[in-house]
Parts: C-alpha cells; structure tokens; sequence
C-alpha cells in the first residue's frame, strides 16, 4: 500500500464499494492502522478540488477523485490495487487538496 494508489474500499451502508485514492505519505503507512484518503466518483462537478482520471490512468471510465471529501479510514478495509497514478497527475492531486483545505 502506498501513497498515489487507487484501490476498493468498503464504506458503511447504505453506500458501497468504491474506489479511493491514497494520499497518506509513504513513509507513515507502515506505521499506523489508519490511513488518509479521498474517494474517487463518477459525478464530476468539474471544480478545481477534483481531479479527473479516465482509462490512461488505469480506470474503467471517466471519474474524478474528489479532494473535498478527504477522510482517514482503517488501513484494514482498504482492499484490492486497481491502478496507480503517475506522478504528473499526483502533483494535480496535490494542487486539489491544497484548493480544497484553503492552503495557500
């Protein structure tokens, strides 16, 4: 598990598996049993708190990870690898996250 990899998790009901986007730093995942992510959906408001992934990123269809809806969640629900993103889309990431937290 590290940090720019999309993988399942299972949110409580009454929602659903679904992908999400680690974005905890490689260096403190091996160390805690929760980790920081943001979930990634097919609703696209096309804002600059998201970030829009489509095949060449590796996912099924057009989608947005949704960086106004950062969590931390137990490292043990979060399931399979689907993809991992290259390091030009996650410097996008890091551009969403600091819009969405106001960080200049």
């Amino acid at each position: 598990m590290k940090r720019g990899e999309v993988r399942w998790y299972k949110f409580h009901p009454p929602d659903r598996n679904r992908p999400v986007l680690i974005i905890s730093r490689d260096s403190v995942i091996g160390y805690l049993n929760e980790i920081t992510i943001a979930p990634i959906t097919t609703t696209i408001r096309d804002i600059p708190s998201e970030v829009i992934l489509s095949e060449e990123d590796g996912m099924q269809k057009e989608c947005a990870v949704n960086c106004d809806h950062i969590q931390t969640v137990s490292k043990h629900k979060v399931g399979n690898l689907i993809t991992s993103l290259n390091s030009s889309r996650m410097r996008e990431v890091n551009d969403s996250v600091r819009f969405a937290l106001a960080i200049d």
